[in-house]
């Protein structure tokens, strides 16, 4: 369904759909009249904003048209685009693994390498499935057209029908085969069944869109060369705003209301300059806040061990930007750098972070939870809560190849023996995630 027929359709039914936000959706279910893309007549769309478990707001779209029986079912993000594009590569190897929900984007691109087999993005409309749905949904598609070839077309129907066959044995799982998801607006997901423990069937990578990715979504930096400029004379420069705070007008990752963002560049003792920001949006009431460096990316990644026995480690200043994975070994928890995003805090304060996000999760109390899931979550969110209690003792590591990430140490002469820091070189597939290998410096 193309953005001029939605809006004709929200013009020629109830304005008011024009006007709703996301807190207006939200839970009930929101019924409009809009025109059928089939037979022109009236029918009924129904929206429900709703959260996935571990991912984020989604809107659920319901067309139906009584007169002529056409049907429709889309999903869409409740926010905003994601900063960076998405792949998530899976390997699928039981079952379990075919009954997987999959979210997905009208710009997801899906490949199967077993079978050179691939669903290019924009060829379907965003929605809410399994991979097992996905299969059968191919399935479907090559069937369809299936008599016609076969009295017009006898050899492409024949290898169209060994195509058919090689798909229904990837759902009997002959052999464990890998699915690549690739989405540049960067809101498709694929559920975890282990969660909020690691998932050791699924990587999951960020990239830099493209200019030409960005024009694709809409977004055009019309100012993009200007930002390039060097600072001139007169303006301001990082010794005149340390210190100071800076308010600069942006919109709510919410409801996208107009908000302000706070900023104030600060100096980390014994480490380096961050950029602390903070949100607050008036209209939804939505906080955020976020702390990214204030320096370039450190010539060498760092991964900081730190044992947490009980208070005094829980006052340890810590930095965490956003591209530092952080992980509990004792815990068999994993979370990588979108999760909790750059935060400047302590230790006990990212472990509190830890425990709220994890139990807000409508896998808990929503309509998509189920009890496995939920026991599960509730002994993890106690396991925290132990830690939180000095009854447990964990070790607490973050991994940062950009080396932006910082724990205060105890000790005035370098590390506590608590704290182990070891400096390493990067991959070739951190630097090409970081965007390093198309850097070149030399000769200008």
């Amino acid at each position: 369904m193309t953005a001029e027929k939605k809006q004709a359709k929200c013009e020629k039914s109830k304005p008011i759909f024009c006007e709703l936000s996301a807190n207006d959706l939200e839970p009930e279910i929101t019924e409009i009249e809009s025109l059928c893309v089939e037979c022109g007549k009236n029918g009924l769309t129904r929206l429900l904003l709703t959260k996935i478990p571990h991912y984020k707001d989604v809107v659920l779209m319901s067309f139906e048209c009584e007169h002529c029986g056409y049907q429709n079912n889309e999903v869409q993000s409740g926010g905003k685009i994601a900063e960076k594009g998405v792949k998530i590569t899976l390997q699928v190897t039981t079952q379990q693994d075919l009954n997987r929900q999959v979210v997905k984007s009208d710009y997801t691109s899906i490949h199967i390498p077993h079978l050179d087999f691939e669903i290019p993005a924009q060829s379907q409309k965003g929605e809410i499935t399994t991979l097992e749905g996905i299969i059968d949904r191919s399935i479907r598609a090559l069937e369809q057209d299936q008599p016609r070839r076969q009295e017009e077309f006898p050899d492409t129907a024949i290898e169209i029908d060994l195509f058919i066959s090689k798909l229904h044995a990837l759902k009997i799982l002959d052999e464990p085969f890998t699915v690549i998801f690739q989405d540049i607006s960067g809101n498709s997901h694929v559920e975890n069944p282990k969660a909020p423990i690691k998932d050791s069937q699924c990587n999951i990578t960020y990239f830099k869109r493209t200019k030409e990715q960005n024009c694709m979504l809409g977004i055009y930096l019309d100012n993009e060369d200007a930002l390039l400029k060097p600072i001139q004379e007169g303006e301001y420069t990082l010794e005149q705003i340390e210190g100071e705070v800076l308010s600069f007008p942006t919109n709510c990752p919410d409801c996208n209301n107009p908000c302000e963002t706070n900023m104030k560049l600060t100096n980390i003792p014994h480490f380096k300059e961050a950029v602390i920001m903070a949100t607050f949006c008036e209209t939804c009431g939505h906080r955020t806040n976020e702390v990214k460096s204030g320096s370039g990316i450190e010539s060498q990644g760092v991964r900081i061990e730190v044992t947490v026995t009980g208070k005094e480690d829980f006052s340890r200043d810590l930095l965490k930007s956003e591209t530092c994975d952080l992980e509990i070994p004792e815990l068999e928890l994993e979370v990588g750098p979108a999760t909790l995003g750059g935060r400047f805090t302590t230790v006990e304060g990212i472990i509190i972070a830890l425990k709220e996000q994890l139990s807000s999760c409508t896998a808990l109390t929503g309509d998509s939870s189920d009890l496995e899931t939920g026991k599960r979550m509730k002994t993890f969110i106690a396991h925290l809560e132990e830690i939180l209690d000095g009854q447990r003792k964990v070790t607490l590591v973050l991994d940062d190849p950009t080396g932006n990430s910082y724990v205060q140490s105890l000790s005035d002469d370098g590390a506590d023996d608590r704290l182990k820091i070891t400096k390493y070189d990067r991959s070739f597939e951190q630097n090409e995630e970081l965007g390093l290998n198309d850097m070149k410096v030399e000769n200008y």
